[in-house]
Protein backbone atom coordinates (compact mmCIF):
# COMPACT_ATOMS: atom_id res chain seq x y z
CA UNK A 1 0.00 0.00 0.00
CA UNK A 2 0.80 3.78 -0.49
CA UNK A 3 0.45 6.55 2.40
CA UNK A 4 0.15 10.39 0.46
CA UNK A 5 3.74 10.42 0.48
CA UNK A 6 4.50 7.11 -1.78
CA UNK A 7 5.67 4.96 1.16
CA UNK A 8 5.18 0.92 1.49
CA UNK A 9 3.61 -0.27 4.34
CA UNK A 10 3.78 -3.33 6.30
CA UNK A 11 2.61 -3.87 10.47
CA UNK A 12 4.77 -4.95 13.16
CA UNK A 13 2.93 -6.83 15.23
CA UNK A 14 4.95 -6.47 18.18
CA UNK A 15 2.82 -7.87 20.57
CA UNK A 16 -0.23 -9.98 21.67
CA UNK A 17 -2.29 -6.73 22.25
CA UNK A 18 -1.71 -5.84 18.79
CA UNK A 19 -3.68 -9.36 16.68
CA UNK A 20 -7.11 -6.84 16.36
CA UNK A 21 -5.13 -4.19 14.77
CA UNK A 22 -3.60 -7.08 12.64
CA UNK A 23 -6.33 -8.97 11.99
CA UNK A 24 -8.39 -5.14 10.70
CA UNK A 25 -5.00 -4.13 8.18
CA UNK A 26 -5.43 -8.12 6.64
CA UNK A 27 -8.87 -7.75 6.11
CA UNK A 28 -7.70 -5.09 4.06
CA UNK A 29 -5.35 -6.65 2.33
CA UNK A 30 -2.74 -4.63 3.28
CA UNK A 31 -0.39 -4.13 6.02
CA UNK A 32 0.35 -1.14 7.62
CA UNK A 33 3.93 -0.17 8.61
CA UNK A 34 6.47 2.17 6.97
CA UNK A 35 9.40 0.03 5.04
CA UNK A 36 12.24 2.02 7.11
CA UNK A 37 16.37 1.29 7.24
CA UNK A 38 15.50 -0.61 11.19
CA UNK A 39 12.37 -2.53 9.10
CA UNK A 40 13.78 -3.11 6.05
CA UNK A 41 13.09 -5.31 2.88
CA UNK A 42 14.84 -8.64 3.52
CA UNK A 43 16.08 -10.91 0.64
CA UNK A 44 17.18 -14.63 1.86
CA UNK A 45 19.38 -16.36 -0.67
CA UNK A 46 21.39 -19.26 -0.42
CA UNK A 47 23.60 -18.19 -3.61
CA UNK A 48 24.73 -14.65 -4.39
CA UNK A 49 27.07 -13.73 -7.07
CA UNK A 50 28.51 -10.63 -6.50
CA UNK A 51 32.28 -10.85 -7.22
CA UNK A 52 33.01 -7.05 -6.52
CA UNK A 53 32.26 -8.41 -3.52
CA UNK A 54 33.85 -11.12 -2.86
CA UNK A 55 31.05 -13.86 -3.47
CA UNK A 56 31.25 -15.72 -6.27
CA UNK A 57 27.76 -17.68 -7.07
CA UNK A 58 26.63 -20.45 -9.47
CA UNK A 59 24.62 -19.02 -11.87
CA UNK A 60 21.47 -17.15 -12.78
CA UNK A 61 20.16 -17.47 -8.96
CA UNK A 62 22.83 -15.83 -7.31
CA UNK A 63 23.33 -13.27 -10.43
CA UNK A 64 19.66 -11.84 -9.88
CA UNK A 65 20.43 -11.71 -6.16
CA UNK A 66 22.83 -9.29 -6.42
CA UNK A 67 21.47 -7.63 -9.09
CA UNK A 68 18.09 -7.11 -7.13
CA UNK A 69 20.03 -5.37 -3.74
CA UNK A 70 21.87 -2.84 -6.77
CA UNK A 71 18.24 -2.00 -8.07
CA UNK A 72 16.96 -1.86 -4.67
CA UNK A 73 20.07 0.34 -3.72
CA UNK A 74 19.29 2.74 -6.99
CA UNK A 75 15.75 2.93 -5.79
CA UNK A 76 16.57 4.00 -2.47
CA UNK A 77 14.24 0.68 -0.42
CA UNK A 78 15.82 0.27 2.80
CA UNK A 79 16.47 -3.75 1.53
CA UNK A 80 19.22 -5.94 3.43
CA UNK A 81 20.54 -9.29 1.53
CA UNK A 82 21.27 -12.37 4.16
CA UNK A 83 23.12 -15.14 2.00
CA UNK A 84 26.26 -17.06 3.54
CA UNK A 85 29.92 -16.15 2.03
CA UNK A 86 31.47 -19.73 1.13
CA UNK A 87 35.46 -19.83 2.27
CA UNK A 88 35.69 -21.52 -0.39
CA UNK A 89 35.42 -21.22 -4.51
CA UNK A 90 35.56 -23.41 -7.18
CA UNK A 91 37.16 -22.64 -10.81
CA UNK A 92 37.29 -24.51 -13.75
CA UNK A 93 40.02 -25.63 -16.12
CA UNK A 94 40.35 -27.50 -19.00
CA UNK A 95 43.27 -30.46 -19.31
CA UNK A 96 43.66 -32.42 -22.70
CA UNK A 97 40.09 -31.65 -23.35
CA UNK A 98 38.23 -32.65 -19.94
CA UNK A 99 36.90 -30.43 -16.90
CA UNK A 100 38.86 -30.21 -13.74
CA UNK A 101 37.97 -27.89 -10.69
CA UNK A 102 40.12 -25.87 -8.70
CA UNK A 103 39.59 -25.03 -5.31
CA UNK A 104 40.60 -21.59 -4.40
CA UNK A 105 40.30 -19.86 -0.77
CA UNK A 106 38.75 -16.45 0.04
CA UNK A 107 38.98 -14.24 2.90
CA UNK A 108 35.73 -11.95 3.29
CA UNK A 109 37.87 -9.17 4.87
CA UNK A 110 39.73 -8.81 1.50
CA UNK A 111 36.14 -7.43 0.46
CA UNK A 112 35.26 -4.88 2.71
CA UNK A 113 32.95 -7.33 5.15
CA UNK A 114 33.39 -6.55 8.73
CA UNK A 115 32.74 -8.62 11.85
CA UNK A 116 29.85 -8.05 13.83
CA UNK A 117 29.74 -10.69 16.03
CA UNK A 118 28.89 -14.34 16.54
CA UNK A 119 25.85 -16.08 16.48
CA UNK A 120 25.13 -19.72 17.88
CA UNK A 121 23.21 -22.74 16.00
CA UNK A 122 23.03 -26.16 17.87
CA UNK A 123 23.56 -29.71 15.09
CA UNK A 124 23.87 -33.44 16.12
CA UNK A 125 24.36 -32.04 19.67
CA UNK A 126 26.80 -29.52 18.91
CA UNK A 127 27.10 -25.52 19.47
CA UNK A 128 28.02 -24.35 16.39
CA UNK A 129 29.41 -20.64 15.87
CA UNK A 130 28.96 -19.01 13.28
CA UNK A 131 30.66 -15.64 12.56
CA UNK A 132 28.11 -12.19 11.27
CA UNK A 133 29.83 -10.28 8.79
CA UNK A 134 28.06 -7.26 7.17
CA UNK A 135 29.46 -4.69 4.31
CA UNK A 136 26.96 -1.66 4.11
CA UNK A 137 26.01 0.32 1.31
CA UNK A 138 24.43 3.89 0.74
CA UNK A 139 20.46 1.98 1.85
CA UNK A 140 21.72 -1.12 1.45
CA UNK A 141 23.32 -4.40 3.16
CA UNK A 142 24.62 -7.47 2.82
CA UNK A 143 24.69 -9.53 6.20
CA UNK A 144 26.45 -12.97 5.63
CA UNK A 145 26.97 -16.15 7.69
CA UNK A 146 30.26 -17.92 7.97
CA UNK A 147 32.87 -19.96 9.36
CA UNK A 148 35.93 -21.69 8.38
CA UNK A 149 34.33 -25.09 7.97
CA UNK A 150 31.09 -23.78 5.71
CA UNK A 151 32.30 -25.31 2.46
CA UNK A 152 31.53 -24.17 -0.89
CA UNK A 153 28.59 -23.68 -2.89
CA UNK A 154 26.01 -26.33 -3.35
CA UNK A 155 28.55 -28.75 -2.03
CA UNK A 156 27.85 -32.30 -1.20
CA UNK A 157 24.43 -33.99 -2.95
CA UNK A 158 21.26 -31.80 -2.28
CA UNK A 159 19.92 -34.28 0.45
CA UNK A 160 23.05 -34.38 1.80
CA UNK A 161 23.79 -33.63 5.69
CA UNK A 162 26.29 -30.94 4.75
CA UNK A 163 23.95 -29.12 2.63
CA UNK A 164 21.21 -29.15 5.52
CA UNK A 165 23.49 -27.25 7.83
CA UNK A 166 24.41 -24.59 5.34
CA UNK A 167 20.38 -24.16 4.50
CA UNK A 168 19.60 -24.32 8.95
CA UNK A 169 22.74 -22.12 9.67
CA UNK A 170 21.38 -19.49 6.69
CA UNK A 171 18.21 -19.50 8.45
CA UNK A 172 18.44 -19.53 11.91
CA UNK A 173 21.95 -18.26 12.00
CA UNK A 174 20.57 -15.41 9.56
CA UNK A 175 17.56 -14.32 11.30
CA UNK A 176 19.51 -14.61 14.75
CA UNK A 177 22.38 -11.84 12.82
CA UNK A 178 19.12 -9.76 12.16
CA UNK A 179 18.53 -9.35 15.53
CA UNK A 180 21.91 -8.48 16.64
CA UNK A 181 21.82 -5.57 14.18
CA UNK A 182 18.74 -4.48 15.95
CA UNK A 183 16.54 -4.77 12.30
CA UNK A 184 12.90 -6.68 11.93
CA UNK A 185 11.90 -7.80 8.66
CA UNK A 186 9.40 -5.65 7.06
CA UNK A 187 8.69 -8.38 4.47
CA UNK A 188 10.78 -11.84 4.26
CA UNK A 189 11.64 -12.86 0.46
CA UNK A 190 12.72 -16.25 0.13
CA UNK A 191 14.00 -17.16 -2.59
CA UNK A 192 13.96 -20.75 -3.82
CA UNK A 193 13.35 -23.62 -0.90
CA UNK A 194 16.92 -23.38 0.92
CA UNK A 195 15.75 -20.61 2.73
CA UNK A 196 12.79 -21.48 4.46
CA UNK A 197 14.78 -21.85 7.55
CA UNK A 198 14.54 -18.28 7.84
CA UNK A 199 11.04 -17.98 8.07
CA UNK A 200 10.67 -21.14 10.58
CA UNK A 201 12.76 -18.84 12.90
CA UNK A 202 10.83 -15.72 12.75
CA UNK A 203 7.68 -18.39 13.56
CA UNK A 204 9.42 -19.88 16.47
CA UNK A 205 10.40 -16.25 17.78
CA UNK A 206 6.86 -15.05 17.86
CA UNK A 207 5.29 -18.18 19.44
CA UNK A 208 8.20 -18.03 22.38
CA UNK A 209 7.73 -14.87 22.98
CA UNK A 210 4.15 -15.58 24.00
CA UNK A 211 2.34 -14.99 21.01
CA UNK A 212 -0.98 -17.97 20.01
CA UNK A 213 0.33 -20.29 17.81
CA UNK A 214 -2.20 -19.90 14.94
CA UNK A 215 -1.81 -16.00 15.08
CA UNK A 216 1.81 -16.72 14.76
CA UNK A 217 0.94 -18.66 11.51
CA UNK A 218 -1.05 -15.98 9.76
CA UNK A 219 1.49 -13.36 10.51
CA UNK A 220 4.28 -15.51 9.20
CA UNK A 221 2.72 -15.84 6.12
CA UNK A 222 1.34 -12.33 5.83
CA UNK A 223 4.96 -11.20 5.92
CA UNK A 224 6.11 -13.73 3.39
CA UNK A 225 6.98 -13.92 -0.09
CA UNK A 226 8.61 -17.43 -1.77
CA UNK A 227 10.06 -16.75 -5.08
CA UNK A 228 9.94 -20.16 -6.46
CA UNK A 229 12.94 -20.46 -10.07
CA UNK A 230 12.49 -23.47 -10.95
CA UNK A 231 9.79 -25.79 -12.24
CA UNK A 232 9.16 -28.80 -11.47
CA UNK A 233 8.45 -30.29 -7.82
CA UNK A 234 9.43 -33.60 -8.14
CA UNK A 235 12.86 -32.93 -9.06
CA UNK A 236 13.42 -31.31 -5.82
CA UNK A 237 15.84 -33.44 -3.21
CA UNK A 238 13.95 -34.75 0.23
CA UNK A 239 15.34 -34.73 4.08
CA UNK A 240 14.76 -36.98 6.38
CA UNK A 241 13.05 -36.58 9.75
CA UNK A 242 16.09 -38.16 11.70
CA UNK A 243 18.33 -35.34 9.43
CA UNK A 244 15.98 -32.68 10.62
CA UNK A 245 16.30 -34.13 14.71
CA UNK A 246 20.12 -33.54 14.40
CA UNK A 247 20.02 -30.51 12.46
CA UNK A 248 16.78 -28.50 12.96
CA UNK A 249 14.89 -29.44 15.83
CA UNK A 250 17.20 -29.04 18.29
CA UNK A 251 17.34 -25.03 17.05
CA UNK A 252 13.28 -24.54 17.67
CA UNK A 253 12.24 -23.69 21.58
CA UNK A 254 8.63 -24.05 20.53
CA UNK A 255 6.94 -27.62 21.06
CA UNK A 256 3.80 -26.01 18.97
CA UNK A 257 6.18 -25.05 15.92
CA UNK A 258 8.05 -28.55 16.12
CA UNK A 259 4.47 -30.54 15.96
CA UNK A 260 3.46 -28.67 13.18
CA UNK A 261 6.61 -29.11 10.86
CA UNK A 262 6.40 -33.08 12.35
CA UNK A 263 2.80 -33.05 10.44
CA UNK A 264 4.42 -32.11 7.36
CA UNK A 265 7.14 -35.77 6.98
CA UNK A 266 5.61 -38.24 4.82
CA UNK A 267 7.32 -41.76 5.22
CA UNK A 268 9.78 -40.35 7.24
CA UNK A 269 11.36 -37.47 4.75
CA UNK A 270 10.31 -33.90 3.59
CA UNK A 271 10.38 -31.43 0.97
CA UNK A 272 11.35 -28.56 1.44
CA UNK A 273 9.11 -26.69 -0.69
CA UNK A 274 5.62 -28.47 0.95
CA UNK A 275 6.49 -26.56 4.10
CA UNK A 276 7.82 -23.03 2.43
CA UNK A 277 4.14 -22.98 0.58
CA UNK A 278 2.79 -23.35 3.91
CA UNK A 279 4.33 -20.70 5.61
CA UNK A 280 4.46 -17.78 3.08
CA UNK A 281 1.59 -16.64 1.66
CA UNK A 282 2.66 -15.10 -0.91
CA UNK A 283 4.37 -16.59 -3.63
CA UNK A 284 6.07 -15.69 -6.87
CA UNK A 285 7.12 -16.96 -10.02
CA UNK A 286 9.77 -15.71 -12.68
CA UNK A 287 8.25 -15.31 -15.68
CA UNK A 288 4.70 -15.24 -16.93
CA UNK A 289 5.50 -19.26 -18.66
CA UNK A 290 7.17 -19.84 -15.30
CA UNK A 291 3.65 -18.97 -12.88
CA UNK A 292 1.26 -20.42 -14.97
CA UNK A 293 3.04 -23.98 -15.69
CA UNK A 294 4.56 -24.43 -12.57
CA UNK A 295 4.16 -27.63 -11.25
CA UNK A 296 3.98 -27.63 -7.36
CA UNK A 297 1.17 -28.77 -5.16
CA UNK A 298 0.17 -27.91 -1.38
CA UNK A 299 -0.32 -30.57 1.84
CA UNK A 300 -3.96 -30.84 0.74
CA UNK A 301 -2.56 -31.60 -3.16
CA UNK A 302 -4.00 -28.39 -4.11
CA UNK A 303 -2.37 -27.10 -7.20
CA UNK A 304 0.09 -23.71 -5.67
CA UNK A 305 -0.67 -20.36 -8.13
CA UNK A 306 2.20 -18.08 -8.69
CA UNK A 307 2.04 -14.51 -9.31
CA UNK A 308 3.89 -13.78 -12.37
CA UNK A 309 6.57 -11.20 -11.56
CA UNK A 310 9.54 -12.22 -14.28
CA UNK A 311 12.96 -11.41 -13.28
CA UNK A 312 15.06 -8.54 -14.41
CA UNK A 313 18.69 -7.65 -14.63
CA UNK A 314 20.92 -4.71 -13.17
CA UNK A 315 20.74 -1.84 -16.20
CA UNK A 316 23.71 0.04 -14.94
CA UNK A 317 25.90 -3.22 -14.10
CA UNK A 318 25.01 -5.20 -17.36
CA UNK A 319 24.27 -2.35 -20.37
CA UNK A 320 27.47 -1.04 -21.77
CA UNK A 321 27.71 2.98 -20.39
CA UNK A 322 27.91 4.36 -24.11
CA UNK A 323 24.18 2.87 -24.45
CA UNK A 324 23.15 2.88 -21.34
CA UNK A 325 23.64 6.99 -21.57
CA UNK A 326 21.95 6.89 -25.19
CA UNK A 327 18.95 4.94 -23.33
CA UNK A 328 18.85 7.97 -20.84
CA UNK A 329 19.47 11.06 -23.03
CA UNK A 330 17.15 10.10 -25.57
CA UNK A 331 14.40 9.20 -22.30
CA UNK A 332 13.62 5.81 -23.59
CA UNK A 333 15.02 4.82 -19.95
CA UNK A 334 14.25 6.81 -16.40
CA UNK A 335 16.10 7.74 -13.79
CA UNK A 336 15.50 4.50 -12.46
CA UNK A 337 16.25 2.71 -15.71
CA UNK A 338 12.39 1.83 -16.29
CA UNK A 339 11.05 2.40 -19.91
CA UNK A 340 9.52 5.72 -20.34
CA UNK A 341 5.83 5.55 -21.09
CA UNK A 342 6.79 6.43 -24.42
CA UNK A 343 10.29 4.69 -25.37
CA UNK A 344 8.91 3.08 -28.34
CA UNK A 345 8.54 6.23 -29.89
CA UNK A 346 12.03 7.41 -28.67
CA UNK A 347 13.67 3.90 -30.37
CA UNK A 348 13.55 5.75 -33.62
CA UNK A 349 16.34 7.81 -32.69
CA UNK A 350 18.57 4.40 -32.36
CA UNK A 351 19.83 4.19 -36.34
CA UNK A 352 21.75 1.01 -37.67
CA UNK A 353 24.96 3.42 -37.74
CA UNK A 354 24.91 4.20 -33.60
CA UNK A 355 23.91 0.17 -33.15
CA UNK A 356 27.31 -0.58 -35.30
CA UNK A 357 28.96 2.12 -33.05
CA UNK A 358 28.25 0.66 -30.09
CA UNK A 359 29.29 -2.78 -31.00
CA UNK A 360 32.66 -1.55 -32.25
CA UNK A 361 32.94 -0.16 -28.68
CA UNK A 362 31.53 -3.55 -27.21
CA UNK A 363 33.70 -5.80 -29.57
CA UNK A 364 37.25 -3.19 -27.64
CA UNK A 365 35.38 -4.17 -24.26
CA UNK A 366 35.45 -7.88 -25.02
CA UNK A 367 38.96 -7.98 -26.45
CA UNK A 368 39.86 -6.39 -23.37
CA UNK A 369 38.38 -8.59 -20.72
CA UNK A 370 39.92 -11.59 -23.38
CA UNK A 371 43.15 -11.27 -22.32
CA UNK A 372 42.44 -12.96 -19.23
CA UNK A 373 40.41 -15.97 -20.45
CA UNK A 374 42.28 -18.08 -22.49
CA UNK A 375 40.08 -20.76 -24.35
CA UNK A 376 40.57 -24.67 -24.66
CA UNK A 377 43.74 -24.64 -25.94
CA UNK A 378 45.08 -21.77 -23.58
CA UNK A 379 44.70 -19.13 -26.67
CA UNK A 380 44.40 -15.98 -26.05
CA UNK A 381 41.51 -14.55 -28.51
CA UNK A 382 41.16 -10.93 -29.98
CA UNK A 383 38.55 -10.04 -32.25
CA UNK A 384 38.46 -7.57 -34.98
CA UNK A 385 35.76 -4.65 -35.23
CA UNK A 386 33.95 -6.75 -38.29
CA UNK A 387 33.86 -10.30 -37.33
CA UNK A 388 31.09 -11.90 -36.42
CA UNK A 389 30.82 -14.01 -33.20
CA UNK A 390 27.65 -16.36 -31.86
CA UNK A 391 27.83 -17.26 -28.20
CA UNK A 392 26.76 -19.58 -26.01
CA UNK A 393 26.85 -18.19 -22.41
CA UNK A 394 24.87 -20.00 -19.67
CA UNK A 395 25.22 -22.68 -17.12
CA UNK A 396 26.33 -25.86 -19.05
CA UNK A 397 23.43 -27.94 -17.99
CA UNK A 398 21.40 -30.68 -19.89
CA UNK A 399 18.28 -28.99 -20.79
CA UNK A 400 19.89 -25.50 -22.19
CA UNK A 401 21.24 -28.04 -24.94
CA UNK A 402 24.49 -26.52 -25.64
CA UNK A 403 25.71 -29.43 -27.69
CA UNK A 404 22.67 -28.46 -30.03
CA UNK A 405 24.55 -26.77 -32.67
CA UNK A 406 27.14 -29.43 -33.27
CA UNK A 407 25.03 -31.77 -33.93
CA UNK A 408 25.81 -31.26 -37.94
CA UNK A 409 29.04 -30.17 -37.67
CA UNK A 410 29.69 -29.74 -41.44
CA UNK A 411 26.07 -27.64 -41.41
CA UNK A 412 27.63 -25.27 -38.68
CA UNK A 413 31.07 -25.54 -40.47
CA UNK A 414 29.78 -23.87 -43.67
CA UNK A 415 27.25 -21.27 -41.68
CA UNK A 416 30.49 -19.90 -40.18
CA UNK A 417 32.78 -20.29 -43.25
CA UNK A 418 30.44 -17.90 -45.96
CA UNK A 419 31.26 -15.41 -42.80
CA UNK A 420 34.47 -15.98 -41.67
CA UNK A 421 32.12 -16.25 -38.11
CA UNK A 422 33.01 -17.41 -34.81
CA UNK A 423 30.95 -19.16 -32.28
CA UNK A 424 31.86 -18.74 -28.65
CA UNK A 425 30.90 -21.78 -25.78
CA UNK A 426 31.29 -19.89 -22.11
CA UNK A 427 29.52 -21.87 -19.29
CA UNK A 428 30.57 -24.21 -16.39
CA UNK A 429 29.86 -27.52 -15.78
CA UNK A 430 28.29 -28.22 -12.10
CA UNK A 431 31.09 -30.62 -9.96
CA UNK A 432 29.67 -34.03 -10.38
CA UNK A 433 27.65 -33.66 -13.41
CA UNK A 434 30.02 -36.27 -15.19
CA UNK A 435 26.58 -36.46 -18.16
CA UNK A 436 27.78 -32.96 -19.74
CA UNK A 437 31.34 -33.40 -18.47
CA UNK A 438 31.24 -36.10 -21.02
CA UNK A 439 29.10 -33.84 -23.38
CA UNK A 440 31.43 -31.02 -23.36
CA UNK A 441 34.27 -33.54 -24.17
CA UNK A 442 32.44 -34.54 -27.50
CA UNK A 443 32.15 -31.21 -28.74
CA UNK A 444 36.14 -30.08 -27.68
CA UNK A 445 36.66 -33.12 -29.86
CA UNK A 446 34.43 -32.10 -32.78
CA UNK A 447 35.88 -29.26 -32.83
CA UNK A 448 39.67 -30.40 -32.46
CA UNK A 449 38.93 -33.03 -35.42
CA UNK A 450 37.88 -30.33 -38.07
CA UNK A 451 40.70 -27.68 -39.16
CA UNK A 452 37.96 -24.88 -39.38
CA UNK A 453 36.02 -25.87 -36.28
CA UNK A 454 39.06 -25.37 -34.68
CA UNK A 455 40.22 -21.99 -35.78
CA UNK A 456 36.43 -20.57 -35.47
CA UNK A 457 35.23 -22.30 -32.34
CA UNK A 458 36.23 -21.51 -28.53
CA UNK A 459 35.17 -22.83 -25.75
CA UNK A 460 36.17 -20.36 -22.42
CA UNK A 461 36.38 -22.46 -19.16
CA UNK A 462 36.53 -19.95 -16.70
CA UNK A 463 33.41 -18.39 -17.15
CA UNK A 464 32.40 -16.17 -14.69
CA UNK A 465 30.46 -12.44 -14.75
CA UNK A 466 33.28 -10.40 -16.13
CA UNK A 467 33.35 -12.40 -19.50
CA UNK A 468 29.51 -12.34 -19.21
CA UNK A 469 29.71 -8.77 -19.85
CA UNK A 470 32.23 -8.97 -22.36
CA UNK A 471 30.35 -11.08 -24.35
CA UNK A 472 26.96 -9.47 -24.11
CA UNK A 473 28.84 -6.41 -24.97
CA UNK A 474 30.87 -7.91 -28.08
CA UNK A 475 29.45 -10.56 -29.36
CA UNK A 476 26.59 -10.22 -32.31
CA UNK A 477 24.36 -12.81 -31.63
CA UNK A 478 23.51 -14.61 -28.37
CA UNK A 479 21.83 -18.30 -28.66
CA UNK A 480 19.92 -19.40 -26.17
CA UNK A 481 17.79 -23.03 -26.65
CA UNK A 482 16.62 -24.48 -23.59
CA UNK A 483 13.52 -27.27 -23.96
CA UNK A 484 10.59 -25.35 -23.98
CA UNK A 485 9.12 -26.17 -20.90
CA UNK A 486 12.07 -26.07 -18.50
CA UNK A 487 13.66 -22.89 -18.10
CA UNK A 488 11.99 -20.84 -15.40
CA UNK A 489 13.25 -17.28 -16.91
CA UNK A 490 17.14 -17.25 -17.95
CA UNK A 491 18.61 -13.85 -17.57
CA UNK A 492 21.50 -13.96 -19.66
CA UNK A 493 19.82 -13.35 -22.99
CA UNK A 494 18.46 -10.23 -21.22
CA UNK A 495 22.11 -8.66 -20.98
CA UNK A 496 22.34 -9.79 -24.47
CA UNK A 497 18.91 -7.84 -25.63
CA UNK A 498 20.00 -4.50 -24.19
CA UNK A 499 23.41 -4.74 -25.40
CA UNK A 500 21.88 -4.75 -28.90
CA UNK A 501 22.81 -8.31 -29.94
CA UNK A 502 20.36 -10.58 -32.37
CA UNK A 503 18.50 -12.92 -29.65
CA UNK A 504 18.21 -16.37 -31.07
CA UNK A 505 16.18 -18.47 -28.68
CA UNK A 506 13.53 -20.70 -28.22
CA UNK A 507 10.18 -19.20 -26.85
CA UNK A 508 10.86 -20.47 -23.29
CA UNK A 509 11.09 -18.79 -20.14
CA UNK A 510 11.30 -14.65 -19.57
CA UNK A 511 11.60 -14.83 -23.39
CA UNK A 512 8.37 -16.16 -23.81
CA UNK A 513 6.80 -12.65 -21.86
CA UNK A 514 7.01 -11.65 -25.72
CA UNK A 515 6.00 -12.87 -29.09
CA UNK A 516 7.77 -15.28 -31.43
CA UNK A 517 7.86 -12.41 -33.67
CA UNK A 518 9.42 -10.55 -31.76
CA UNK A 519 13.52 -12.09 -31.90
CA UNK A 520 14.52 -14.91 -34.12
CA UNK A 521 12.69 -17.62 -33.12
CA UNK A 522 13.60 -21.28 -32.70
CA UNK A 523 10.58 -23.59 -33.11
CA UNK A 524 9.79 -27.04 -34.33
CA UNK A 525 7.65 -30.31 -33.91
CA UNK A 526 10.66 -32.00 -32.50
CA UNK A 527 14.24 -31.69 -32.20
CA UNK A 528 15.16 -31.86 -35.75
CA UNK A 529 13.19 -29.39 -36.65
CA UNK A 530 14.59 -27.18 -34.21
CA UNK A 531 18.32 -27.94 -35.14
CA UNK A 532 16.84 -27.07 -39.02
CA UNK A 533 15.67 -23.67 -37.32
CA UNK A 534 18.58 -23.03 -35.19
CA UNK A 535 21.09 -23.22 -38.39
CA UNK A 536 18.42 -20.97 -40.71
CA UNK A 537 17.89 -18.09 -37.35
CA UNK A 538 22.19 -18.21 -37.82
CA UNK A 539 22.50 -17.26 -41.36
CA UNK A 540 19.67 -15.00 -40.89
CA UNK A 541 21.48 -13.20 -38.41
CA UNK A 542 24.83 -12.96 -40.74
CA UNK A 543 22.55 -11.61 -43.43
CA UNK A 544 20.77 -9.04 -41.00
CA UNK A 545 24.16 -7.53 -39.78
CA UNK A 546 24.90 -6.70 -43.36
CA UNK A 547 22.16 -4.68 -44.49
CA UNK A 548 21.25 -1.49 -41.98
CA UNK A 549 17.56 -1.99 -42.97
CA UNK A 550 17.30 -5.52 -41.54
CA UNK A 551 19.73 -4.83 -38.31
CA UNK A 552 17.73 -1.58 -37.22
CA UNK A 553 14.41 -3.39 -37.85
CA UNK A 554 15.60 -6.43 -35.64
CA UNK A 555 17.16 -4.39 -33.01
CA UNK A 556 14.49 -2.48 -32.27
CA UNK A 557 11.79 -4.55 -32.50
CA UNK A 558 13.65 -6.82 -29.78
CA UNK A 559 13.87 -3.77 -27.70
CA UNK A 560 10.05 -2.28 -28.00
CA UNK A 561 9.15 -6.02 -26.87
CA UNK A 562 11.82 -6.72 -24.26
CA UNK A 563 12.87 -3.80 -22.49
CA UNK A 564 10.37 -3.88 -20.40
CA UNK A 565 10.54 -7.26 -19.51
CA UNK A 566 14.71 -6.93 -18.98
CA UNK A 567 14.26 -3.68 -16.60
CA UNK A 568 15.39 -4.53 -12.40
CA UNK A 569 14.14 -1.38 -11.69
CA UNK A 570 10.26 -2.81 -12.76
CA UNK A 571 10.89 -6.51 -11.60
CA UNK A 572 11.48 -4.58 -8.15
CA UNK A 573 7.96 -2.31 -8.91
CA UNK A 574 6.23 -5.38 -9.73
CA UNK A 575 7.62 -6.41 -6.29
CA UNK A 576 6.47 -3.90 -3.97
CA UNK A 577 2.62 -3.45 -5.68
CA UNK A 578 2.47 -7.56 -5.28
CA UNK A 579 3.67 -6.94 -1.98
CA UNK A 580 1.80 -3.40 -1.01
CA UNK A 581 -1.46 -3.87 -2.92
CA UNK A 582 -2.98 0.01 -3.26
Amino acid sequence: MNDEDGQYFYHPLENIEDVEIFYEATERKHLTKAISDERPYTYWTIELYDQENGIRGGGGLGVLAADTRRVAEEMEIPFVLITPFYPSETRQLIKDGKVEDEHKKVDYHDFGFRLIDRVNIKCCGNLCALEVIEKRFKNTRIVAITEPNFGELYSGMSGSDHRLYQEVALGFGGYSALKLLGLKPAIMQLNEVATFFAALARLDELVRNGMDFYEAVVYTRKHTLYTNHTLVQAAEAEFSYEQFERFVFPNLKSLAVKKWLEDKFTNGHIKLSSVTIEIAELRSGVSKLHARVANYKDVAGNKVKFKAITNGIDMRKWVMPEILDFYHREQIIDQYDAPTANFEIKLDLLTANRIRGFKVNGRRVLNEILTNYPDQNGKILEFNDDDFIFDFKRRFVDYKRPDLVFRDPVRLRNILEKRGAYYIIAGRVHAGDETMSKKLYKILEIVEKDDYLREHVHYLPNYDEKLAYGLSCGANAAINVPIVGLEACGTSWMKDVANLSFLISTHDGGVADGSINSYLNVSGANEEEELNMLYQRMEEAILADESNFDLEAIIKQQLTTFLPVVSGARMMKDYLDYLFPK
